[in-house]
């Protein structure tokens, strides 16, 4: 899949990186209890034991390293937000977090057993090269893994916000432009990327996840105030579209009430390759 001309990646980057900066904790408590669903599955992905030298990037609050180290792992989490970094550190102060970037790692070749990725992979402008540069810092034998989000109709959440938007505001709102959110949760596109990137055997999987909420209006406000690119669409719109498809989104969410919580189907895509 090329990438458009009209995208200014520079641009794209930058927007992520001050979103992320701004929301971590607001990050924390909307998404922790899904996000971290899929670690055990990642982890064993890549065969992550005791005395396993992992890499995880993209780290965001350290979830993925966190239950890693639990394993015996020695692990080292990056991230290119100082303020994820930050927090990281202070849930898991036993793990060294360093700041870093996903598509210029700052490791000699060959310097990991296994790298992971949850989710991180939707927030670079060039994820083909975070993946050649994952390769890279891999030793002969080393496993990569990375997680993504189903497709709306599956992973639900972004699907109800989604199709909220579309119907009662606009999605073209001037944002800076990055890759397709949705391009990894296709199998072939996840298996040819990590092909090209060097890497054999590749499997793709998915991982089930349920978001539960405590209201219909929490899907709302987890959108608006601890993603950026959702958030962004969201913010963009008026003050009236924005209640109108707040309003949209409640109604959809209630569809899923199982006794006193919102129950929201919100599966991984979970894709896996070796290095040679």
């Amino acid at each position: 899949m090329m990438m458009t001309p009209s995208i200014d990646l520079d641009a794209f980057r930058a927007f992520e990186h001050e979103g992320w900066q701004g929301v971590p904790q607001q990050y924390h408590s909307a998404f922790a209890d899904l996000t971290s669903q899929a670690a055990m599955a990642l982890l064993d992905a890549v065969e992550v034991t005791a005395g396993v030298q992992l890499l995880d990037v993209a780290t965001g609050p350290g979830y993925v390293a966190g239950v890693a180290a639990q394993r015996g792992a020695n692990v080292i989490g990056i991230d290119f937000s100082t303020a994820m970094i930050a927090q990281a550190r202070q849930r898991y102060s036993m793990i060294d977090f360093r700041e870093g970037d996903a598509e210029d790692l700052s490791f000699a070749d060959g310097s990991f057993d296994a790298v992971v990725m949850n989710f991180g992979l939707l927030h670079l402008g060039r994820p083909e090269r975070a993946l050649t540069e994952g390769h890279r810092v891999l030793r002969p034998g080393g496993r990569f893994a990375f997680t993504v989000w189903g497709k709306p109709e599956e992973a639900v959440g972004f699907g109800i916000v989604l199709a909220a938007i579309e119907a009662h505001g606009k999605l073209d709102v001037g944002l800076p432009q990055g890759p397709n959110f949705f391009r990894f949760s296709d199998s072939d596109e996840c298996q040819r990327v990590l092909l090209e990137a060097g890497f054999v055997s590749p499997f793709v999987t998915t991982v089930s996840q349920t978001w539960r909420l405590r209201t219909s209006d929490v899907l709302f406000e987890s959108m608006f105030e601890g993603t950026v690119r959702t958030a962004g669409l969201l913010r963009a719109q008026s003050a009236e579209t924005r209640d109108a498809i707040r309003a949209a989104i409640r109604q959809s969410a209630l569809q899923y009430k199982e006794e006193n919580m919102i129950e929201l189907p919100m599966p991984a895509v979970l894709a896996s390759g070796r290095k040679p």
